[in-house]
């Protein structure tokens, strides 16, 4: 069996189908294949089962990469709004959970169904289960040898994701297929993924598994001021998901408890001379669930910071240490939960290889890559489903 399209989209996901879907619309004769049993799989899990679709606030900054520059071009050309547009368009109801951070309201299946609509409607070929055995080029082609037989086609998209959450069809195909073509892939690592903690640590905190609240942490220079979750397994919630993607193995994380005071120092000071017959522990338990707060003390009593039974008898190098400690507990995680829970894949096809205008290879204008299989990682927060829709838009209007 022999088959041509203009162009062959390889992985349906988020930027796969909104690149099949643009492309098509403009009259291209598209072919969207993937090696999974179901489209946008990622897409349903993502945002806990309502897909933060977008973040409004989406600016260069909000993203890693070595050629911090490349991401502006395709954020430029397809704004969030533009996205909101066509989920008002079809009717799906979201909310801003966060500032600028839209979700859907009720199912992530409404962002999956309108981009299976739209691919409809286009009149995109997808195939669904199809393996690629081989891809070769031409001078101005691309022809694959597939499951489906052959197929020839003027031009191909990769959009086939990281190496995150293998579960749900994840490989590094897309990497092996870079590199076939002399690209540069730059390291990868699991990014916006859980901490694991040394048993010393574990043993405290994993009984707190379920406990929330908000912290400040900060590694290599970056700081957020988020949620920090307790699990069985180690640290994990909105802020400590960030700062993984700026952390490296064996780095030091420091993690403020108390973001909020203004001046833990004297609030402690005051509390002595307000509270004299009172423990400190006590106050804690009032800014901290209590079982953290009884866990924190336990936790710098043994690095040496003991405190008195009664608030008056400490001295001022003991309330120093305290808010010290309070504002800067220093720990070294384990490391990650790695791939299996990874929102993203940090790293990637080097992306100075690559047009920032059409997404073609330079020198190789048939192969283009989008999305996540590029060296552009998103924050937490919608960042890395606008770059899914801005680089497959992008591309696809270049096609």
């Amino acid at each position: 069996m022999s088959k041509t399209a203009d162009v062959v989209i390889i992985g349906a996901g988020a930027a796969g189908l909104m690149c099949a879907a643009t492309a098509s619309y403009q009259g291209r004769h598209v072919l969207l294949l993937d090696h999974s049993d179901k489209p946008a799989k990622k897409v349903l899990m993502s945002g806990g089962g309502r897909c933060n679709f977008t973040n409004l606030n989406t600016t260069p900054a909000n993203f890693i990469s070595a050629n911090p520059y490349f991401c502006i071009s395709a954020l430029k050309r397809y704004t969030p709004h533009d996205f909101l547009e066509l989920v008002e368009r079809h009717g799906i109801d979201y909310v801003e959970k966060g500032p600028g951070q839209l979700f859907c309201a009720n199912s992530s299946k409404g962002i999956q169904q309108l981009l299976l609509t739209e691919a409809d409607w286009a009149g995109v070929d997808l195939r669904m289960k199809t393996s690629i055995n081989s891809v070769t080029t031409t001078a101005d082609s691309v022809q694959l040898s597939t499951s489906l037989g052959t197929i020839d086609a003027g031009a191909l998209v990769v959009a086939t994701g990281g190496l995150s959450i293998p579960t749900l069809g994840a490989t590094g195909w897309g990497y092996d297929l870079a590199r076939q073509f002399g690209l540069d892939v730059l390291p990868t690592s699991a990014g916006l993924v859980p901490f694991t903690l040394h048993p010393e640590l574990k043993a405290h905190l994993a009984p707190l598994s379920g406990l929330s609240c908000t912290v400040s942490v900060t590694c290599n220079g970056q700081t957020f001021t988020e949620p920090l979750l307790i699990t069985h397994r180690g640290l994990s919630g909105p802020a400590l998901l960030q700062i993984s993607s700026y952390w490296q193995a064996g780095d030091e994380l420091s993690i403020n408890w108390l973001p909020h005071a203004n001046n833990l120092l004297n609030d402690l000071q005051q509390l002595r001379l307000q509270h004299p017959r009172a423990h400190f522990g006590s106050w804690l338990g009032e800014q901290l669930p209590k079982r953290l707060a009884t866990a924190l003390i336990n936790l710098l009593e043994e690095q040496g910071i003991k405190l008195p039974e009664r608030n008056a008898d400490a001295s001022n190098n003991q309330l120093e240490a305290l808010a010290n400690a309070l504002e800067n507990w220093v720990f070294k995680p384990a490391g990650t939960e790695g791939y299996r829970t990874a929102e993203v894949t940090l790293g990637g096809i080097d992306t100075q290889q690559i047009s920032s205008q059409t997404f073609a290879v330079k020198n190789l204008e048939q192969v283009r890559f989008i999305g996540e299989v590029l060296d552009v990682t998103g924050q937490l927060g919608g960042y890395n489903f606008q770059w899914a829709w801005a680089s497959a838009v992008a591309c696809a209007k270049n096609l």
